[in-house]
């Protein structure tokens, strides 16, 4: 028979109540205007998700854990609670940019978490365009396809940054145009490649060209989440930050590139890329379940700095943050329709 609750904690909970109500009350901006609340259609949710198919394996969780960091004693800690608490609660990992692997394999240990990942879920490998151009005009593209090999990954996220390269004090020049690159390199590999922009959004004609290539999937880190561009002026001369500030504000949000992609793949024949992740600027569970509702393609939400906090801090604390997401997911799907 289930306990009843003591008056005294009836009581104390009503005071409790009265003590919060002027606080919850002052914080209350008014309602999401996002959403409609349906109150009488479901009960409580169950305690799971149903499973999604997505880049050919399957997660428990619409959640990925967007590239981060890798190549100092920080990393190899930030990696290995990542990777382990993916294994948990079933959900897909990128890896930060391995670029330190093309040259040694000293620091192989930050990056190598495949087994604590397990084979069933999607783990990809990461490069800059900068570093993928160089190595194809170096004819040396097998050092990619042997680095995901090395790392055991499902195949290769490209993250594109010109801006971010442009203004970083000891930045990389890109060449030609990065949609040439990706193109040459499909030609090159068999294993599946990821597309993902880093901290600016995208426009819809380079939306466009990315959606025409026969790529896994395409991660848009946009504007609003870490402006990896504003973070390299901060590094720079004050007179150089002073020049580029403005530069480094442009972008775009998830919604607009969200929008762009409904509206360019409708009746698109020429659409070949089908599997998105949805990244930059997104706080919560109700920011990714908001935007994989409106988005008319398979999707999930990523996130980086949310995760890097609770995974600097402890496995404790990264486990009980994403039991918080999946379960906010988990009432989103019960009581709210995205308008």
């Amino acid at each position: 028979m289930e306990e009843q609750p003591r008056e005294s904690d009836l009581s104390s909970r009503k005071q409790d109540h009265i003590d919060l109500a002027f606080k919850a009350d002052m914080a209350n901006q008014g309602p999401d205007s996002r959403f409609n609340y349906e109150p009488l259609l479901s009960g409580h949710p169950k305690d799971v998700l149903s499973p999604i198919s997505f880049l050919g394996k399957t997660l428990k969780a619409p959640l990925w854990v967007s590239s981060m960091t890798g190549g100092t004693e920080k990393a190899h800690m930030i990696n290995t609670r990542l990777a382990t608490a993916c294994a948990k609660f079933g959900l897909g990992m990128g890896l930060g940019s391995c670029r330190p692997l093309l040259t040694s394999h000293d620091r192989l240990k930050d990056f190598d978490i495949r087994n604590l990942l397990g084979l069933d879920l999607p783990f990809y490998a990461n490069l800059g365009i900068a570093q993928v151009e160089e190595l194809i005009s170096n004819k040396q593209t097998d050092r990619i396809i042997q680095l995901v090999e090395l790392l055991k990954a499902d195949g290769l996220i490209i993250h594109v940054n010109p801006m971010q390269e442009w203004l970083q004090p000891e930045g990389d020049r890109i060449q030609q145009p990065p949609i040439n690159t990706i193109q040459q390199l499909l030609t090159h590999v068999s294993f599946p490649v990821i597309v993902k922009e880093v901290g600016q959004g995208m426009g819809p004609e380079s939306i466009m060209a990315v959606l025409q290539l026969p790529i896994a999937a395409f991660e848009f880190a946009a504007h609003g989440g870490t402006n990896f561009s504003k973070l390299e002026l901060l590094r720079s001369d004050p007179n150089v930050r002073d020049t580029y500030d403005a530069i480094s504000k442009i972008g775009h949000t998830a919604k607009e590139m969200v929008d762009w992609i409904n509206m360019l793949s409708a009746d698109n024949a020429s659409i070949q890329c089908r599997q998105f992740i949805i990244s930059g600027g997104i706080k919560d569970f109700l920011d990714g379940y908001y935007l994989m509702q409106k988005l008319k393609w398979p999707s999930i939400y990523g996130m980086a700095s949310q995760f890097l906090k609770y995974a600097t801090e402890s496995q404790e604390a990264l486990d009980e943050f994403i039991k918080r997401q999946i379960s906010g997911l988990q009432l989103a799907h019960a009581y709210l329709q995205v308008k």
